[in-house]
Order: C-alpha cells, then sequence, then structure tokens
C-alpha cells in the first residue's frame, strides 16, 4: 500500500493487550523452547543482512541532512507568515481574522496535492502513525501536502511527513546505489530511513527507536500483553523509591548523576493522574473518532470538503482569538512552540483561556485529522499539557505532575503507544520525578481508549484519472 493511500483502521487484535498465543510453560521442556538467540545469530551471519545494516548507517547520513533542511524551512516558513507579515503589516501578533486566508490556502493546496501527486500527499493523520508502505514516487507529494498545511495554521505535526519522507528517501538512495531490491531491503531500510526521519523532530535517537519499533507492530498484541503490566509495574514501583511528599522511599544503587531534584511527588499527584487519564483518554479518544468521521466525508468528496475543512480549522483560530483576545496562534499550528511558552510559565494563562484553547484546539485537530496532511504527535502533547495545567488546582495535584500526566494520558489515547509516549514525555520533561506518573497516565489512557469501541474505518480515495483502482 502507498502511503498516500489511506489506510484502514489498526486491527483491535493487533492493538489488544489480549491475546490467544500463550507462552511455553516454565517446566517444558528445553527442546520446546524458541531458540530466539540461535536464530539471531543466524541473522546476523548472513552476509546481505550485514551489508543492509552497514548501508541503513550510512542512508542515515543523507537522511538526516534532508530532514534537518526540510524542518529548518517549514519553522523559517512558519515564521515568515506568523510573525514577520503581521510585524511588517503592524501587527503585534496576527490579528483575529489572520487564520482565515491562510487556512484558505492550506485546504486548496492539499486538496490539489491530493488529488494530482502519486501517493495523495501522505497518509491521513486520522488512521494513525504508520511506518511502512511509502514510495519514492510520493516524496514530491509529501513535501508539498506538508509545506501547504504545516506551516499555514493545520493543527498536526511534521512527524509523519517526516516518517515518508525518511523511507522514501532511503529506498531512492538504494535505487541509486543500484543495491539489490527485496522485500527485505525494502522493510529494513525503510524502517531505517524513517527512524533517521523521526529522529530529527525530537532530537533524540532513543524516541525515534521506539517510536518505529511500536508503529512497525514488533511483536504484535504479545508485546502489549507483556508490556503494559511490566510498565504499570514499574510505574507504581517507581513511587516506592521516588516517595510521596517527606517521606523519600528506599534508597538502593542507582544510575543517579547529580542532577537538582525534581519535585516530590505526594498521594493526590499520583491518584488524580490515574482519574485525569481516564477522562482525557477518553475525550481523546472521541477527538480521533470525530476525525475518521471527517475523513469519510472528505473521500466522497475531496476538493470541496478539504477546503471547507481547512476554513474551519482557521475559523477556530480566528473565534478563539476573537473570544479571548489572545494570539490565534495558541490554537493553530502543531503547537509545538506554545507548549514551550505554557511550561515556562503556565500561571500566565487564566482559566478562560485554558478553557477555549482546549475547546477550539480540539475541534480544530479533529477536523485536521480527517482531512489534512501531518502527525497526531504535538497537537495531543499541548491538549494534555493544558488540560493539566487547568486542572492543577485540584487539591494535592501540582502544576508539574498534571502537565506530566495530561501530556502522557493525551498521546497514549491518541498514537495507541504507550512505550513511546513514556520515552517521548520523559524526554521532554528532562528529569524522571514525574515519570511514575506518566507511566500510570500513560497506560490508564491506553486501556481506557483501547475498550471504548472504533470509529468508522477510512475508505480509500477514488482513483486519479486514468489510473486503474
Amino acid at each position: 500500500m502507498r502511503t498516500g493511500e489511506p489506510a484502514a483502521a489498526p486491527s483491535r487484535a493487533r492493538r489488544s493487550p489480549i491475546t490467544q498465543q500463550q507462552p511455553a510453560p516454565a517446566d517444558a521442556p528445553p527442546g520446546n523452547q524458541p531458540k530466539e538467540a540461535d536464530e539471531l545469530r543466524a541473522i546476523l551471519r548472513r552476509p546481505e543482512y550485514r551489508r543492509a545494516l552497514v548501508f541503513s548507517g550510512l542512508i542515515g547520513i543523507p537522511v538526516s541532512l534532508v530532514a534537518f533542511f526540510f524542518l529548518a524551512g517549514l519553522h523559517e516558513l512558519e515564521h515568515l507568515i506568523w510573525t514577520s507579515w503581521p510585524h511588517h503589516l503592524g501587527h503585534r501578533n496576527p490579528p483575529w481574522w489572520w487564520p482565515l486566508p491562510m487556512a484558505a490556502v492550506a485546504g486548496l493546496g492539499t486538496s490539489l496535492v491530493v488529488l494530482r501527486f502519486p501517493g495523495r500527499g501522505g497518509h491521513i493523520p486520522a488512521a494513525g502513525l504508520h511506518s511502512g508502505g511509502a514510495t519514492k514516487a510520493a516524496l514530491p507529494g509529501v513535501v508539498l501536502a506538508a509545506a501547504c498545511c504545516l506551516p499555514f495554521g493545520v493543527v498536526l505535526g511534521p512527524e509523519a511527513p517526516l516518517i515518508a519522507l525518511g523511507t522514501g528517501l532511503a529506498l531512492l538512495f538504494r535505487d541509486l546505489a543500484r543495491a539489490p531490491a527485496t522485500q527485505a531491503s525494502t522493510t529494513l531500510l525503510g524502517a531505517a530511513g524513517a527512524a533517521a526521519g523521526i529522529a530529527a523532530i525530537f532530537g533524540n535517537a532513543l524516541v525515534a527507536a521506539v517510536l518505529l519499533m511500536e508503529v512497525a507492530g514488533v511483536g504484535g498484541p504479545q508485546l502489549f500483553a507483556v508490556m503494559l503490566p511490566a510498565l504499570l509495574s514499574s510505574g507504581v514501583g517507581g513511587i516506592v523509591f521516588t516517595g510521596f511528599g517527606h517521606w523519600t522511599g528506599l534508597k538502593t544503587g542507582s544510575l543517579e548523576i547529580g542532577l537538582p531534584a525534581p519535585p516530590l511527588l505526594d498521594t493526590g499527584d499520583v491518584v488524580w493522574s490515574v482519574l485525569m487519564a481516564v477522562v482525557i483518554g477518553t475525550v481523546i479518544h472521541y477527538v480521533m473518532t470525530a476525525g475518521r468521521h471527517i475523513a469519510v466525508l472528505v473521500a466522497a468528496h475531496t476538493l470541496r470538503t478539504t477546503l471547507v475543512c481547512a476554513l474551519a480549522v482557521g475559523g477556530c483560530a480566528a473565534a478563539y482569538a476573537g473570544i479571548t483576545g489572545r494570539s490565534p496562534t495558541d490554537v493553530a499550528l502543531s503547537g509545538e512552540a506554545t507548549l514551550s511558552q505554557l511550561a515556562a510559565d503556565p500561571h500566565s494563562w487564566p482559566v478562560s483561556a485554558l478553557v477555549a484553547v482546549l475547546a477550539f484546539k480540539s475541534a480544530a485537530y479533529a477536523i485536521s485529522l480527517g482531512s489534512l496532511r501531518g502527525g497526531p504527535v504535538f497537537p495531543s502533547l499541548f491538549l494534555g499539557a493544558a488540560a493539566g495545567v487547568l486542572l492543577a488546582p485540584l487539591p494535592g495535584l501540582g502544576v508539574i505532575p498534571g502537565m506530566a500526566a495530561g501530556m502522557a494520558a493525551s498521546t497514549a489515547a491518541a498514537l495507541r503507544l504507550p512505550v513511546s509516549t513514556v520515552v517521548l514525555v520523559a524526554l521532554l520533561l528532562g528529569h524522571t520525578g514525574s515519570l511514575p506518573v506518566v507511566i500510570l497516565a500513560a497506560v490508564t489512557a491506553f486501556v481506557t481508549t483501547e475498550l471504548l469501541p472504533e470509529g468508522p474505518s477510512i475508505p480509500p480515495f477514488p482513483p486519479r484519472r486514468g489510473q486503474h483502482p
């Protein structure tokens, strides 16, 4: 399947923590145990695998450079549109109506790319992140769709275009080097290119590797069946060693390197993080479901519906700015920059502004997921952080644990990738003091969303003129 063809909804069976395959009994004869170590050694001894491993390392250099300049170009264009041009017109911040013409550009440009370019500009964000299916032919459409959407106020991030860009570039470089084009090399090099591309946005190779492993479904349902209890147990166990309030917990040897101590957790932080995760996970699940319903409408009438949806996204940002008097960029764009501002000074946001930004950005996020192009990560992070700040006045809940639990719950519900969520939020926090509530929130939100009914499957677009279905 090409990256531009919308994928069906991820199978509940693949995501479910319950699987029919049972592990071998502990007392089973040694001959019946899987020989994973022998299989791994056999793979490493294959000359073609070692060549692919070396080639993957070499591919990482040009893919990372292209991804860096791709992101730099998007950021420069975003700064030009939302900062430089309003300043040149005498505005300190973009006026309330500014998102509307920008949204028209995004809607028209995206619909033309979807209708005219191979690959349809990338997969529909409401279908979740995908690691496979990208082709060389889809690269121009992916780049153009991202350039039409992300800098012009669409509430999506660059991670999905970077995955498609990295995969397509890796396959392009393989063909330029005239390396064998086998199914195994396509899978291996495509994953390597996607990881190199996604590492550019997160600035961390570990996040990229973990994210790609979960996105690719390595291990299938059995992995989730094992990892969820392990995550939950580690989160609860972490509280014992981190401690509640002034009780510092049990001390053992650790890998601490002398960083400043993070805020101490207490009972309120832990209890509220679990309750928050249920509510936030449910809300984000239905935001994603609304995106799927919108994708169904877009597939039926692409040009008209995409343009209307883009204008609706701009209308959400304009309405927010008109009601609150704040910048429309709080709602528009991915939320990456606004998240940093919120974390730096959460008390500068009044309750009314937090409520408004959650309502309008959630609506714009759902519309963008079903009709435009980009990734779901950064808007979900911002929505979770804003919810955490809004709920921080609850008895016993601190601002930092509230933001940490909110980001974990929202991102786990949007991505359905609990391990990647924990790693990503821990990276953003810069410390491990809030890691127990991050784990508890991520697991709780993930289980909550898995138990809720799925939205509709995303139908394929009709074939372009002159193209067979």
